[in-house]
């Protein structure tokens, strides 16, 4: 059967090395391995497609065929196959990233890649086997990572940093699921709070928005009360 979750994995692809439930892990990017020639690409293999501000992730399911979670708003307006089948613009991205809706969908290569000068072929395998998390472990075998990619369907909650394409790509390929990219964002944002300057300038911009455009007093206060605790924070 299949799933409307992407919490939830179908039995037939379950096995004594796979998790039911996507559990983040941790990761560095660097040194990836470079892209790949699409007669390469195997049952279950892991693609990344880098694109200007994101890295976008599918499962090859074989035949031209690639699984892939994005955001997607039209499934909570219609019901239309042939509408929902259509390559997803950027309209419907943007506006299924800001309702937190995705779905999982199967497409073409060719429109998976959409337009990417490359394709990385199993680039996170490396990851999967150095000891950064207790979590981590091998790559399920292909068949079963395809398998567990087949078995999702429909429209499910979509979040940019903690369920987003690549949590559901590490989940079908390795049983555990994580985003370096959510964690190099969130590693980001914990240096700019452990930058005492970052504080100066908010507090500085605050007051300045308060003085001279003639924002409230309630305003100035809570500028203030954010930089302190940027400040303590950091």
């Amino acid at each position: 059967p299949r799933s409307s979750s992407l919490t939830t994995s179908a039995a037939s692809t379950t096995t004594a090395t796979t998790t039911s439930s996507f559990t983040v892990g941790a990761g560095t990017r660097s040194n990836r391995p470079r892209a790949e020639p699409a007669s390469s690409y195997n049952r279950g293999d892991l693609l990344e497609v880098p694109r200007t501000l994101f890295t976008h992730f599918g499962i090859y399911l074989g035949d031209d065929r690639v699984a892939h979670f994005l955001p997607d708003i039209l499934p909570l307006l219609t019901s239309d196959q042939q509408l929902l089948c259509k390559v997803v613009t950027n309209t419907r991205l943007i506006l299924g990233s800001v309702a937190r809706r995705g779905t999982v969908r199967v497409d073409s290569v060719a429109d998976f890649v959409y337009g990417a000068p490359q394709v990385l072929v199993n680039a996170a395998d490396r990851l999967a086997h150095e000891p950064a998390g207790a979590r981590r472990r091998a790559s399920l075998p292909g068949e079963v990572a395809a398998r567990r990619a087949e078995s999702y369907s429909g429209d499910t909650v979509y979040s940019l940093l903690w369920n987003n394409c690549e949590h559901f790509a590490t989940h079908c390929r390795y049983g555990d699921a994580w985003s370096e990219q959510t964690e190099e964002f969130c590693s980001f944002l914990k240096r700019c709070v452990r930058d005492k300057r970052s504080v100066f300038v908010g507090a500085t911009l605050g007051l300045s928005l308060t003085f001279y455009c003639g924002a409230s007093l309630l305003f100035a206060i809570i500028t203030f009360v954010i930089s302190l605790l940027i400040w303590m924070a950091g």
